[in-house]
């Protein structure tokens, strides 16, 4: 645990870095095929805001992203118990509890570092699961926070939905207005600097998402494990796990940009072997199973 603590805060560092030289680059590639000064210095801007943002901001644009609202102690009183006995338990600060209204079960948890941590749960979840599944899944969100996962997830997020978002600009920006012809560079080596800003365009989200994927996949079984030392009953994890699997409901606020962030996929997409490249989720059934091994 402490070995995955000390990735998480050294990776979402780099990977920080990362993505504003990618996005520097990628802005230089666009500033030349387009013969455009202002392109350059945009990506900069945009490159830096979101790197402050994701690190920042992340869990208050994840939470408006999904359209979460604070969890009122009158109105969930076991949900708030549960954070508050569990937060002590593991030995962090206790966790703004936030709700978000719709059927599908499901929960995340966000923020930057324990301090600024929220837990997030549907409300369907809670009006499905008895006492002990319900600790459960606040024990493995719990776990999440106290590894710094969620650092790390969050920052994901935001960086993937502006990668996403700079494709579909790039994409509609060329297909609108074409290429320019440039009274300082050739044409050939303008349509070199175009043809690779394409092909980083389409790579970027792609490559983004099984990033993504995979890293969503191991911090996912750490914190199942995690949560079953924290309850010491992973059969009440398990059967949570069990409960949101069989049922069918997409959660309709969520999205690919914050899909990693949930205990289970939140858009019930699993068609085939490509689409489990893209999948961020470990199967369900693979975790139930180490669960009701231990």
């Amino acid at each position: 645990m402490y070995e995955q603590i000390k990735k998480n805060i050294w990776y979402s560092g780099l990977l920080l870095v990362a993505f504003i030289v990618f996005v520097v680059g990628l802005g230089y590639v666009l500033s030349v095929a387009y013969d455009s000064p202002l392109i350059f210095p945009l990506a900069i801007l945009v490159a830096v805001a979101s790197g402050f943002s994701g690190y920042y901001c992340s869990d208050k644009i994840i939470l408006a992203t999904v359209r979460a609202r604070p969890a009122e102690r009158y109105e969930f009183p076991h949900y708030l118990n549960s954070i508050e006995g569990l937060a002590l338990a593991a030995g962090i600060p206790v966790p703004r509890a936030y709700v978000i209204d719709d059927p599908a079960p499901n929960a995340f948890a966000s923020g930057r570092d324990p301090e600024h941590a929220v837990i997030c749960v549907t409300t369907g979840l809670l009006g499905m699961m008895n006492r002990v599944e319900t600790e459960g899944v606040i024990a493995h969100e719990m776990s999440h926070i106290k590894n710094y996962d969620i650092r790390y997830m969050a920052i994901v997020s935001v960086l993937v939905g502006t990668i996403a978002m700079l494709a579909d600009w790039f994409w509609w920006r060329g297909k609108l207005f074409g290429l320019r012809s440039s009274r300082r560079v050739s044409v050939q080596v303008q349509g070199v600097f175009m043809l690779g800003g394409l092909v980083l365009a389409i790579l970027a989200p792609i490559s983004a998402a099984l990033i993504q994927a995979a890293i969503s996949r191991q911090r996912e079984f750490l914190a199942d494990a995690n949560a079953a030392l924290l309850t010491r009953y992973p059969d009440g994890l398990a059967d949570a796990l069990q409960k949101i699997a069989d049922d069918t409901n997409k959660l309709g606020s969520a999205n690919k940009a914050v899909a990693h962030l949930f205990i289970a996929n939140p858009l019930k997409d699993h068609g085939g072997s490509l689409n489990s490249l893209f999948d961020t989720h470990p199967p369900i059934p693979e975790r139930i199973k180490r669960l009701r091994a231990m």
